[in-house]
């Protein structure tokens, strides 16, 4: 199946739902199905839920704010403290099933309020590569996924958002910042919020894309190979154990593989 045959595929799935209200990250996935909708549907029948909450960066609301606004489309914020979840703070290996199921319930019960009665997600097709456990909460609750069942690659989707003109075609790949806690740590807000102004850090001083991972009070920092020349400048190197430290970091280490989505992820 070619492209112009996957985009009628997802068009014609967004089609039959008639009112579609589309749980919005802001990455390049969301983006584009957002889109897509409001071309399919018209904006007046499309609704962008995004779910913000301790695990969400600051960035990424921003981000996601400013890209339905440029769509034109109404844009719902939801307030969704994962960390009540049962079971989620104990950080299980089922832990983002337990996310995912908690969001997508917040989310569909507030877009059936607004007359909503479809909601639909951005996964592609490379995500069932991954351990992606939400996937499935997604799916047990109902959730569409037009991209993926058209057969959408990240790297289609990211050519389709770029043609459509989306900010986000070339956004780096996001996932909450619980994911950089190892499994049967205990996640906690103060650990969230240290990951995240870390993070803000690496990328302030122009990291492409970054991972701080905790171990006890090690962070293990993941950038790009292409990044760690400049990022290890003395001066910057400096700066950056200085100001981790001063977050409450005990030792700053760069892992020398780069980053690699998933890492701490269960290995079958």
């Amino acid at each position: 199946m070619n492209l112009n045959q996957k985009m009628r595929l997802a068009g014609e799935t967004i089609a039959r739902t008639g009112k579609l209200a589309v749980a919005f990250s802001g990455g390049v996935d969301s983006s584009l199905l957002l889109a897509m909708a409001t071309d399919v549907l018209g904006r007046e029948n499309v609704l962008a839920i995004t779910a913000l909450g301790p695990i969400v960066p600051a960035r990424e609301r921003a981000e996601a704010r400013e890209t339905a606004k440029i769509l034109g489309v109404d844009h719902l914020e939801m307030e969704v403290d994962i960390l009540a979840i049962s079971g989620f703070a104990a950080n299980p290996p089922e832990r983002c099933y337990l996310c995912k199921a908690a969001q997508v319930a917040a989310l569909g019960q507030a877009a059936r309020e607004r007359g909503f009665f479809a909601l639909a997600h951005g996964a592609n097709a490379d995500d069932s590569q991954d351990y992606r456990p939400g996937l499935a909460a997604a799916s047990e609750a109902g959730v569409l996924a037009p991209l993926a069942e058209a057969g959408l690659t990240k790297a289609e989707i990211r050519q389709l958002a770029k043609k459509r003109g989306l900010s986000a075609w070339n956004k780096p790949s996001a996932a909450c910042l619980a994911s950089r806690i190892p499994h049967g740590d205990l996640v906690t807000r103060e650990k969230l919020s240290r990951i995240e102004a870390a993070e803000d850090l690496l990328l302030d001083l122009g990291a492409t894309q970054c991972r701080v991972r905790l171990h006890g009070d090690t962070a293990r920092i993941e950038i790009l190979p292409r990044d760690m020349a400049r990022l290890m400048r003395s001066t910057v190197r400096e700066r950056i154990v200085r100001e981790l430290k001063s977050l409450g970091f005990h030792r700053v280490t760069l892992d020398l593989e780069g980053y690699a989505t998933g890492s701490l992820n269960p290995r079958g």
